[in-house]
């Protein structure tokens, strides 16, 4: 409610009588302070004989209760002189006090005077009790008392009832609001230099962010407070929340059609992620660089359905041209790549839907989007791993310290780690720590075993959130309230927060940084080296896809081939081992005796050898020279045998006699000589190898 409504709604309100403000006074206050309170009040109603009139005055005249305001002074001694008896109004005779006046002046809440709240009609007992109860949730006794002063003496004097417990979700959502409203007087009216005036010598570097955050701040901890007590059942806003994907998502001069169309999306897009913040996060940084190029290069452009073909390759062009902000080189392709795709999901979508104002037509095509080189799973060596661990367990903040063990021993993802629930943590029945890792990615919860040191790094935070006692707040994924591990002051703490920062220090600390400076360790290779590490110790595919929440087993089927003993053994033979016993046979086995294949050649098999096996050896031809056009297997130049394939070359013989048999029977002469030189081929293959064939059946 504004300054202005609450005139048009006290127009018939009086001032309270200086006998009965004197006789309150005299009861409730010091008197030490009465005689001066009363000197104020009888200045105030000077001034201002009609209340409805002081309500409708400018801000700064009502506040500093003269025309001419001068910086740091007022003609009562003070600019908070007068809060008094405005609290005994709002407080006692119900009049409420609107925002605008509690956020401009330096607020002096009905909470600072020690005699007066009781004459007040606020229960001091209950508000003592709020402060330790929100101490309890990981504030200091102090920071909470103030907190609780500043947003609850704000709330309750503009209901003008001083009954705490009254307070609703839709006080704070007011007060919430209000605070926006005045933010942004404050950048772009002349109120700023008013609020400036009104702090005197103390007016820090930014005024306004730092009234933003002070007033977001301490009604968070109100709110968090009367959401714990269950007074109100709206959450306290924390990460991840609709509105603050799109308030600063697009420049302030994007046209009205456009800015409605992508705040549409994103908020749908939200919802249909199961709140997924990584994912909203790619949609909203694709869709404002489209946007913020747009208002660059093309500010004609208010409607996204007068999008062409040609903007969309003027825009990807320029997109080309772009770097990073964080290391000054031009976009990496994977960058480029999401960024595509997901203006051309967007596109897709919103056209598939039927919406309006939108393209409505194909703007990327595939061809747009950039190829990526596909790379194999970057592993932690396990030197590299043994000292960066070190250094991780001496990192003194518990929450950090505990992130990255479960990440070493669990292969979770960040997103993972970071919302563990409070009852995740249980024993197999011989006793071993089981993890339960909530519905990430995959969209499906599941439990792994979990190395003894994660689990005594979580123990200690699991205890001290059962002492905490927070109320769970409601999880889109799993659609009920979740009491989270990983929390302070009753929100879940960031990602940078408890990976990036404590990497860095942890690297910094083991010696694991480049030459700029920055870690060579993120916390997704720890999934990495889980998956290796399964793989390489013989795990099953279903296993590897059961730790680390595949959907599907192309991203395990990565580890295992690339650390499948079998292949691995193969290999040996074949490449590493030629000259320690291991008999090869077949036209490319003197090449590989004589060294005789240039080094990409040897490079690509070494991690390509899986792809190279036939059902009676392995064919050496490379990518580059093209598909093999021939069916000559056992005399191609190519191709390479050894000794674990004279099972099959032994049962191949005994195929080629029985067809060579068959063909004299049918007088197929032809076709009875050409088993028996495939027949000869192999007896001779055997005999490279030092293998006897098998008997002739007679």
């Amino acid at each position: 409610m504004t300054a202005v409504e609450l005139a048009t709604e006290l127009a018939a309100v009086q001032h309270v009588d200086r006998a009965t403000y004197r006789k309150w006074l005299w009861i409730n206050t010091t008197p030490g302070s009465r005689y001066s309170r009363l000197a104020h009040y009888d200045e105030f109603i000077a001034r201002w004989p009609q209340l409805s009139e002081w309500f409708a005055a400018p801000l700064a005249q009502r506040t500093f209760d003269v025309d001419e305001p001068v910086a740091g002074q007022h003609p009562h001694g003070g600019a908070n002189v007068i809060m008094p008896y405005l609290s005994y109004l709002s407080l006692v005779h119900g009049i409420g006090l609107d925002y605008d006046l509690l956020f401009a002046r330096t607020f002096a809440g009905p909470f600072t005077d020690s005699a007066a709240p009781t004459g007040l009609g606020i229960d001091l007992g209950l508000f003592d009790s709020h402060v330790n109860r929100l101490a309890q949730l990981g504030y200091t006794a102090d920071g909470a008392k103030t907190d609780l002063k500043s947003a609850l003496g704000r709330l309750i004097l503009h209901r003008g009832d001083p009954d705490l417990a009254a307070i609703t979700a839709a006080d704070i959502k007011e007060m919430r609001c209000a605070g926006d409203v005045f933010t942004e007087r404050l950048r772009y009216e002349p109120i700023r230099e008013f609020y400036s005036r009104s702090r005197g010598n103390r007016l820090p570097a930014d005024p306004v962010e730092t009234f933003r955050r002070s007033v977001a701040t301490r009604l968070n901890a109100a709110h968090l407070l009367l959401f714990t007590i269950g007074q109100v059942n709206t959450e306290p806003p924390g990460r991840i929340d609709a509105g603050s994907w799109t308030a600063h998502l697009t420049p302030v001069k994007t046209p009205p059609l456009i800015r409605a169309v992508v705040d549409r999306y994103l908020k749908l897009h939200l919802e249909a992620s199961l709140g997924r913040e990584q994912s909203v996060r790619h949609f909203r940084d694709a869709l404002r660089r489209l946007v913020l190029w747009l208002c660059e290069a093309h500010p004609e452009v208010e409607n996204l359905d007068q999008l062409t073909r040609e903007h969309a390759e003027e825009f990807l062009r320029w997109l080309g041209e772009q770097t990073s902000q964080q290391t000054g080189l031009p976009l990496a392709v994977s960058t480029r790549r999401s960024i595509v795709t997901l203006l051309a999901r967007f596109v897709s979508d919103t056209a598939s839907w039927g919406w309006e104002d939108v393209p409505g037509r194909v703007l990327f095509a595939r061809g747009d989007i950039p190829r990526i080189t596909k790379t194999v799973p970057r592993f932690i060596p396990d030197h590299e791993l043994a000292a960066l661990m070190n250094a991780v367990e001496q990192l003194p903040d518990p929450y950090q310290r505990a992130a990255l063990i479960v990440a070493r021993w669990s292969g979770a993802r960040r997103d993972e780690i970071r919302r563990l629930a409070l009852d995740c943590l249980d024993t197999y029945p011989d006793g071993h720590p089981r993890l339960r890792i909530p519905v990430g990615k995959g969209y499906s919860e599941r439990s792994i075993p979990l190395h003894p040191d994660a689990a005594a790094a979580l123990q200690p935070l699991i205890e001290l959130a059962h002492n905490r006692g927070a109320r769970g707040r409601y999880d889109i994924s799993v659609g009920r309230a979740v009491e989270h591990i990983f929390t302070y002051r009753g929100r879940l703490l960031s990602p940078g927060f408890l990976f990036d920062l404590s990497l860095k220090a942890a690297c910094t600390a083991a010696g694991m940084v480049d030459s700029q400076g920055r870690p060579t360790v993120s916390a997704h290779r720890f999934r990495h080296t889980i998956g290796t590490q399964l793989a390489e110790g013989g795990a099953r595919l279903q296993t590897i896809m059961a730790v680390l929440g595949h959907r599907t087993p192309h991203m395990s089927l990565i580890y295992s081939s690339l650390s499948d003993p079998i292949v691995k053994q193969q290999y040996q033979d074949a490449l590493d081992r030629h000259l320690d016993g291991v008999v090869l046979a077949g036209p490319a086995a003197q090449a590989l005796r004589e060294h005789r294949l240039e080094p990409e050649a040897v490079s690509w098999l070494q991690t390509n050898f899986l792809k190279t096996e036939l059902e009676l050896g392995h064919c050496l031809r490379l990518p580059q020279e093209g598909p093999c056009e021939c069916d000559l297997v056992l005399t191609c130049s190519k191709f390479l045998t050894t000794s674990d394939y004279a099972p099959r070359l032994r049962t191949r013989l005994v195929t080629e006699r029985t067809l060579i048999a068959d063909a004299v029977e049918r007088g197929w002469d032809k076709e009875a000589e050409r088993h028996e030189r495939t027949v000869d081929r192999i007896t001779g293959l055997l005999a490279d190898l030092g293998q006897e064939p098998e008997p002739i059946q007679r």
